[in-house]
């Protein structure tokens, strides 16, 4: 029984939901427009972790810190490597990053991975990162 309390009406429901699929799915901004994207955070914005709960201090908390580290990582490869690229190693790596215009961080990421190891894919890549 709809009491009239829900500020907009199903058929609108129904299509802000359609609107915010794209988004959902990718994980990206899916709007034409720059003007429409929302603004990236600014350097001194305080960082909140989107995780849940924070876990008690110790080693549950080290873990789970490095896990999330592991995986934002693991993401900003993702966005700049493309399947074509693997197996590699470092260098084939940090060009391909370079030539896509990589932020720093990818950068800085691929230049601490060992020299003489070839990667057959990002989570690889990630694992050594973690190993070393």
């Amino acid at each position: 029984m709809d009491r009239g309390s829900n500020p907009v009406s199903p058929r609108k429901d129904d299509e802000l939901k359609h609107e915010l699929e794209g988004y959902l799915r990718s994980g990206q901004h899916t709007h034409v427009e720059e003007a429409n994207d929302p603004e990236p955070p600014a350097d001194d914005d305080v960082v909140v972790d989107p995780g849940g709960p924070v876990p008690p201090p110790g080693e549950e908390r080290e873990r789970a810190r490095s896990f999330a580290e592991a995986e934002a990582t693991r993401l900003e490869l993702s966005r700049h490597l493309e399947r074509s690229t693997f197996p590699a190693d470092r260098q084939t790596l940090l060009e391909t990053l370079e030539s896509h215009h990589a932020p720093d961080s990818a950068l800085q990421a691929v230049r601490r991975l060992p020299e003489g190891e070839t990667y057959d894919n990002v989570t690889d890549a990630v694992r050594a990162l973690a190993a070393g």
